[in-house]
């Protein structure tokens, strides 16, 4: 069995309990500017928000908000997505942001328009979406 502890707490001048310092809401540095990545494929919509210089600060996608199978591509988890996440950017004090998208989903432009629904505004919006420049050789006929 062992001893019993005693934890005794410390008071502090006026007899209420002494609490530990509160940290700041985010540790993460304060954001101005940053760069929004939305990658919308047939199957889910990634948003990925970044500094100026590349580095990812927080992500999102409709995966990981809970919808599940064929609702994850549609164009209103996209919108929740972009929602979720500029709620997340108010806390770092974003302000302005450049978009670049990448993909031929449906969510493309409603995970923008969610993300600006909060009141952040675009700089610029540019299309990354790889383009194939001649495309798989096609088949050979079949010969009988």
């Amino acid at each position: 069995m062992g001893k019993k502890r005693i934890v005794t707490t410390e008071k502090g001048k006026d007899g209420a309990k002494s609490e530990a310092p509160k940290q700041a809401s985010s540790s993460r540095k304060r954001m101005d500017s940053g760069i929004l990545h939305v990658q919308s494929t047939y199957n889910n919509t990634k948003v990925i928000l970044t500094d100026k210089q590349g580095n990812a600060v927080i992500w999102s996608s409709s995966g990981s908000l809970g919808f599940k199978g064929a609702k994850k591509g549609t164009p209103f988890a996209a919108a929740k997505v972009g929602e979720t996440l500029a709620m997340k950017a108010q806390n770092l004090g974003l302000k302005e942001i450049d978009v670049v998208v990448k993909g031929v989903g449906s969510g493309r432009e409603s995970a923008i328009r969610g993300f600006i629904s909060k009141g952040v505004n675009i700089a610029s919006i540019r299309d990354n979406t790889p383009v194939p420049h001649n495309g798989p050789q096609p088949k050979k006929p079949r010969r009988v």
